[in-house]
Formats: C-alpha cells, structure tokens, sequence
C-alpha cells in the first residue's frame, strides 16, 4: 500500500493548537481513524462539495473533523465543537 500523506491547513493547525492535551489524543484517534478509512465521513454537498465531516466524541462533548482526500492525501481542514463550525469552514 502506498504512503498517505497527510496535509494540515493552518486553519486546522491554530484549532488544534487551542486544545488541551486530553482532547488532542482523541483528535490523534480520529485523525488515524479517517486515514486508515476516509469513506468513514459525511460528504457534504453545495458550498462544501468535496469536503467530509468525521464526527466523534471528545470529552463528553461532540467534535467534527473537516478534511478533504483522495487515494494518496488527506488534507485536514478543521476540528472542533459544532458552534461556528461550518461557518469557519466557508472560509
């Protein structure tokens, strides 16, 4: 199987960067967890067409995981609580 490469956008960076150590390993989880299995996001559709949203558990609270793929890269777009989430995205 070929290497994956895994791009991260500075939007993704500054989000990741506010997390405290306890929610960075479960963001770690999801971030292997959509390598090993991209499919495992909701595509979106309209403004987000292409984009994909793997929601999981963070701390009692839910998380969405933005990011984008094709057979060779992922580019990890945003991570966090649903408040204002879509609406960073747009950006």
């Amino acid at each position: 199987m070929a290497e994956i490469e895994v791009l991260q956008t500075n939007a993704f960076l500054r989000a990741y960067k506010k997390l405290h150590g306890n929610q960075k390993g479960a963001v770690d989880d999801a971030v292997a967890a959509v390598i090993a299995d991209p499919a495992l996001g909701e595509a979106k559709v309209g403004d987000l067409a292409g984009v994909y949203v793997y929601k999981f558990q963070c701390i009692n609270q839910q998380y969405l995981l933005a990011y984008e793929y094709d057979p060779s890269t992922r580019v990890l777009l945003l991570v966090g609580t649903h408040e204002n989430f879509y609406r960073e995205l747009k950006r």
